[in-house]
């Protein structure tokens, strides 16, 4: 039995890796703006949910005896969803509105085992240094921030740029690993069993 990431995030496989679990890639590709849409009125928390849900649905048939892993992180930065930034521009127009700040990482999980499954969003506050423009400028263009969500990464330059954070590290980097053990408890495995050791 394996763990199985429906992700192209190299930061979700990262924090696999760091806790001893070498997971298999299988990249899930669905229409996320689509279904952002079809949940315009819900509330952020479940949009994060649908998505990671939808990714983990699409690679969870072709791995039925193996644990499935789906994830998707937001910023809700005053009311609003904020995903990933894309561009150089879209990251210094992002990081100008929320330098100083406090916002909230969204991060969804659907979390699929044969017949089983786990949804659940971990909420995290993050508290934005108010950083000068140059640094927001330069920051941009290394092309680091352009695919994260919040535009911003803590395990890497971005974190030059976080005062604190109240809740999960693990979740703001991309995936909850407190909600990967409950998910794994809830199907009764256990976390050593996927360690590299075990």
């Amino acid at each position: 039995m394996r763990i199985v990431l429906a992700s192209q995030s190299p930061s979700r496989a990262s924090i696999l890796r760091g806790a001893g679990v070498e997971p298999v890639l299988a990249p899930a590709h669905v229409d996320e703006r689509a279904i952002e849409a079809s949940l315009s009125s819900a509330p952020p928390a479940d949009v994060v949910a649908a998505l990671a849900t939808a990714k983990a649905e699409r690679v969870a048939p072709d791995y039925p005896a193996d644990v499935v892993i789906g994830g998707d992180s937001m910023l809700l930065l005053d009311g609003q969803l904020q995903g990933k930034p894309h561009t150089e521009q879209a990251t210094v127009e992002r990081w100008r509105a929320q330098a100083g700040h406090c916002a909230e990482l969204l991060t969804g999980h659907c979390i699929i085992h044969g017949e089983k499954r786990h949804v659940e969003t971990s909420r995290t506050k993050v508290f934005f240094a108010s950083a000068t423009e140059r640094d927001i400028a330069a920051y941009a263009a290394t092309g680091e921030p352009l695919e994260c969500a919040g535009a911003f990464t803590l395990e890497a330059l971005g974190g030059w740029f976080i005062d604190r954070i109240e809740g999960d590290p693990s979740s703001v980097i991309g995936l909850s690993l407190p909600v990967v053990r409950r998910a794994l408890y809830s199907f009764d495995l256990h976390v050593s069993d996927f360690w590299n050791a075990a």
